[in-house]
């Protein structure tokens, strides 16, 4: 529109010094141009204006340019306004014209990738969905996806060969484990056997009998290790599977009433705070769950200590006093972690977290002296 004005002006200057008139634009020019006698020499200006249109019958914007000419030793200043609406509706329809199309042509560019993908990634995508559902325990095989597509062609025939052998190198560990435990109860019945009838017999020294006594210790630790270590495979394994609703605090007091002895030997005080809570388990999980919570507040405890439970329908907590500091919560539920003074195998709370996993529980401890806490929260 600068232009535009510029060469207005100069038509004007050139109308002036050849007709010795001032110039008039046409109806069909759309400019309006003024004309003002004046005793100065102004500079030119160019700048935004607003005018009143007499033949539209409304104010409009305008860009003006302003400057002097000479007509018959006269000063005048003339000013040139050009209109700026038919500029900018030409602009927005050349915007129009020119952004719908690209945009439209976007829009359609967008679905079309986006249908394309999904075909092309629904193969890769099914694939994952297979992997994640892939459970070595089970009998059901890898399932392979059906695809034209190479690459994924020849990932899919890498899963399922990858996961036969592992599917056959597992069952034979598992096989070999569930093998070696079991024989090796055998042995160790016997040897403990034997060592109890030596043991019991008058044939025996002072010396001979300590000795004894030291290997019948320690093979009855062998053979604990060896049913924590079975009991360990098992519930990898995913063998305990006998599910059924159980109520919690029931079996928490008959427990309870199981450990009497070693409770009363110890002068122990039990502080009970139970909810009727009813939970989908296995029973045989449950036992050694309550097995070894119990066992651990107990064995772990002082004389004349405590021990408190709590159930909830959210959680279960048992708290127990002890001589010891608190342990580290980062290795306490690690296999055959155990504290200096611990006569045990280290493989109780080991079992305890494997239950949890397989339960789908979180197990946390926390230690605020003299408590040591262990709280199991249920996921329903």
């Amino acid at each position: 529109m600068d232009d535009q004005l510029e060469e207005e002006l100069m038509e004007v200057k050139q109308y002036t010094a050849g007709k010795n008139n001032l110039y008039q634009p046409n109806s069909f020019e759309e400019l309006i141009i003024q004309y003002k006698k004046t005793a100065e020499n102004n500079s030119k200006i160019i700048a935004d204006t607003v005018f009143y249109n007499d033949e539209k019958h409304r104010m409009e914007s305008a860009r003006y340019l302003q400057s002097t000419i000479t007509l018959k030793g006269e000063q005048y200043k003339v000013t040139i306004i050009a209109s700026k609406v038919e500029n900018e509706e030409q602009i927005k329809s050349i915007l129009k014209v020119i952004i719908l199309p690209v945009l439209a042509l976007l829009v359609i560019l967008l679905l079309v990738n986006r249908f394309m993908i999904r075909s092309l990634w629904n193969p890769f995508k099914q694939l994952l969905i297979n992997i994640k559902a892939f459970n070595v325990n089970q009998d059901v095989p890898f399932k392979p996806v059906k695809t034209s597509i190479k690459e994924f062609s020849d990932l899919n025939n890498a899963f399922v060969d990858l996961s036969s052998k592992v599917k056959s190198d597992y069952k034979e560990i598992k096989l070999f484990t569930e093998n070696a435990s079991h024989e090796m109860m055998t042995p160790l019945a016997v040897i403990n056997s034997k060592l109890d009838t030596m043991l019991q017999s008058n044939l025996l020294g002072r010396e001979e009998s300590e000795l004894l006594t030291d290997m019948y210790k320690a093979t009855s630790r062998l053979t604990k290790l060896n049913q924590s270590l079975l009991m360990l495979v098992k519930i990898d394994n995913n063998l305990l599977n006998d599910q059924e609703d159980i109520l919690i605090s029931k079996a928490i007091e008959e427990k309870l009433l199981h450990f009497q002895e070693l409770i009363l030997k110890r002068k122990l005080t039990i502080h009970l705070h139970l909810e009727p809570t009813t939970l989908f388990i296995s029973q045989q999980l449950l036992e050694i769950l309550l097995n070894n919570l119990f066992s651990n507040a107990i064995r772990h405890n002082i004389e004349k200590g405590t021990i408190n439970i709590s159930l909830t329908a959210t959680q279960l907590i048992f708290s127990n006093t002890s001589t010891n500091d608190g342990l580290d919560e980062a290795k306490i539920f690690e296999r055959f972690y155990k504290d200096t003074t611990s006569e045990g195998t280290g493989l109780g709370l080991s079992i305890l977290k494997q239950i949890c996993n397989r339960l789908q529980y979180d197990l946390k401890y926390t230690y605020d002296k003299p408590l040591h806490h262990f709280i199991i929260q249920f996921n329903k």
